[in-house]
């Protein structure tokens, strides 16, 4: 069928060559000069066509293109024109590199039906486990949550009483300075803050002097004699 389909197309081939290769002669008139210019037409040769020998590059021309020269040309010669083509089938076959890297790729991108089947295990067993280990957290905090509820209270709490005492202490300062220096101080300048400092200073010699006290009295008080034991 390919046979018959490149006669038939040889033959329409060479009748239109045939037809452009007969001598035409054209006239034309030059309204200029009233002469008739006679114009022959080209007259190519022949195209010789070599049905017969298939066309095989010769490597070892220079002049043969390099993309002539390589393995997958030699594949496509071998594939179309079979031993007539002077390829060896054995050097169309991988190397054992090459062969080594497409079993590689076939397993890798292309993995048996055992080898999905598992992975799709192994994927929901760690699923599993994800959402097992997430379950029991919420557990573990939600257990959690009343004492969380009770700190987070008693810590707001804490902060709330120890803003007062600052602002009451704060105000107790300002009114101390006020009675010192006879006018209103600002709390932001070196004169306010020495007070402040001495204040400080003075009430840890007060608690140094109260706790002192208390051991002394601790130490000073007579001890109890025990108890006569019943006879």
């Amino acid at each position: 069928m390919a046979a018959s389909m490149l006669c038939r197309r040889t033959v329409s081939l060479c009748g239109t060559l045939k037809s452009l290769s007969s001598p035409k002669t054209a006239l034309c008139a030059n309204p200029q000069s009233g002469q008739l210019l006679q114009t022959a037409s080209y007259n190519p040769r022949p195209l010789r066509l070599n049905i017969r020998e298939p066309y095989i590059p010769d490597k070892d021309n220079e002049k043969t293109p390099k993309w002539q020269r390589t393995a997958q040309y030699d594949k496509k010669l071998f594939g179309r024109y079979g031993s007539a083509s002077g390829v060896d089938p054995a050097s169309l076959w991988p190397s054992h590199e090459k062969l080594d890297k497409i079993v590689a790729e076939e397993k890798e991108w292309h993995p048996s039906l055992e080898a999905m089947l598992k992975n799709i295990e192994t994927r929901e067993k760690l699923e599993t486990q994800k959402r097992l280990a997430k379950e029991k957290l919420v557990a573990a905090n939600m257990a959690k949550m009343p004492k969380m509820i009770a700190d987070w209270h008693r810590e707001k709490r804490e902060t709330k009483q120890k803003l007062k005492e600052e602002k009451s202490r704060r105000a107790k300062l300002l009114a101390e300075a006020r009675e010192r220096f006879g006018y209103a101080v600002d709390p932001r300048t070196p004169k306010f803050l020495e007070m402040v400092a001495e204040i400080e200073k003075e009430d840890k010699k007060k608690k140094k002097l109260i706790k002192r006290r208390l051991k002394e009295e601790q130490v000073a008080a007579p001890v109890a004699p025990p108890p006569a034991a019943s006879s």
